[in-house]
């Protein structure tokens, strides 16, 4: 098995909707039709922060990471914000999730951003146990008020 993980491309669009979906429903969440349009636009528009790294196995899509960059007050550099990282459930397990977090890791360092953080479900003990060995919880607890 052969990962590779390069920019979102615009062709990717269908394979990337498959995923997003599913995604979806793994955390049991619905999002209108208009996010998912806006999000999927945003991430190849220059003048947004949204960018997407997608990984392939043997040539298909199979997973991808969705982050963001942005200015912080307790840091020189750019914080870079995972936002959403799924693979698909065939590939689960088969290293596909580190190589988008390895990527990640190391787009950060090449470009001199700051920090890379995330957050992720309690629940959810297999993208914990990834997380986990790349770094112990920072001890803070994410609050979010809803508009």
């Amino acid at each position: 098995m052969t990962v590779t993980i390069r920019e979102a491309r615009p062709e990717d669009e269908a394979r990337w909707r498959e995923l997003w979906a599913a995604y979806l429903v793994f955390y049991d969440v619905t999002v209108d039709a208009d996010i998912t349009d806006s999000t999927w636009r945003r991430v190849f528009d220059p003048a947004s922060a949204i960018a997407m790294r997608v990984a392939e196995v043997d040539g298909r899509m199979m997973g991808f990471a969705l982050y963001l960059t942005h200015e912080g007050t307790w840091i020189r550099g750019r914080d870079c914000y995972l936002e959403d990282l799924f693979v698909d459930a065939d590939a689960r397990g088969q290293g596909v999730g580190r190589a988008l977090m390895d990527d990640l890791v190391s787009t950060c360092k090449a470009k001199g951003w700051s920090r890379l953080y995330w957050h992720t479900s309690e629940q959810n003990r297999t993208a914990r146990a990834l997380y986990d060995s790349y770094v112990e919880s920072d001890g803070h607890i994410r609050y979010r008020i809803s508009f």
